[in-house]
């Protein structure tokens, strides 16, 4: 399984307005298809966790509930691996997935897809599942793919939103006054340290220097060039 890495430009955190939204989507699916359980899961380190259930009578899922998730057997863990859709009608009747964990909780049927970060890491998956058989007709895998794609909207927007306050942070940084050395050119950091303006610059800002020569420097330094 792929190490779960952040893309973001610091830790990730979902907005509770954005969890609204998402809760409303486990909510219309868990009606729309008939089923008792419809989730949003995220996927951290080793653990999978229910960060969105419908609230549908029966679920037996609740959010917050963590499972370490290599070698657990999860339907879930399937889809994170393969990248892809997972379909199982009746896990009963499948020799792959009759004794999977979900099956003490009664849900024998699971339709799930990837959820995808901006930049092709796995969020986690979006899910319903069933107490009864259920293969789930074309309708149903398009609307689940339809609130899929989504959702990973919503995380493009949140990516976009906490680039640009990362990058608003990064240029107040670089305001108010800077004490510099009058001979050498070299800044005074908060710590005390002198460093060559450069240097300086380039750490607090997304800047890259490259160096030549201006005209009066070449004039007064090789004169013998011009």
């Amino acid at each position: 399984m792929e190490e779960c890495v952040s893309v973001f430009p610091r830790e990730l955190e979902v907005p509770p307005e954005l969890l609204e939204k998402w809760q409303k989507i486990a909510d219309i699916l868990a009606e729309m298809l008939a089923v008792p359980a419809a989730l949003i899961m995220r996927y951290q380190g080793n653990e999978i966790e229910v960060l969105v259930a419908s609230t549908s009578p029966g679920n037996p899922y609740h959010p917050g509930e963590k499972e370490p998730l290599s070698g657990s057997g999860l339907y879930c863990e399937t889809v994170i691996k393969t990248r892809q859709m997972l379909l199982v009608p009746n896990a009963l009747a499948d020799e792959k997935w009759r004794n999977n964990p979900d099956i003490k909780l009664g849900t024998i049927s699971y339709l799930g897809y990837p959820i995808f970060l901006p930049q092709g890491k796995v969020f986690g998956t979006i899910c319903v599942l069933d107490l009864e058989e259920n293969s789930y007709s074309e309708t149903y895998k398009k609307l689940l793919l339809q609130f899929k794609e989504l959702i990973e909207a919503h995380l493009q927007l949140l990516f976009t939103t906490v680039s640009l306050q990362d990058a608003l942070i990064q240029v107040k940084t670089l305001q108010g006054m800077l004490p510099i050395c009058a001979h050498c050119k070299k800044i005074r950091d908060d710590q005390g340290y002198w460093q060559q303006l450069e240097a300086y610059i380039s750490s607090h800002s997304a800047a890259k220097f490259s160096h030549g020569v201006c005209p009066d420097c070449l004039k007064e330094h090789y004169a013998e060039l011009v």
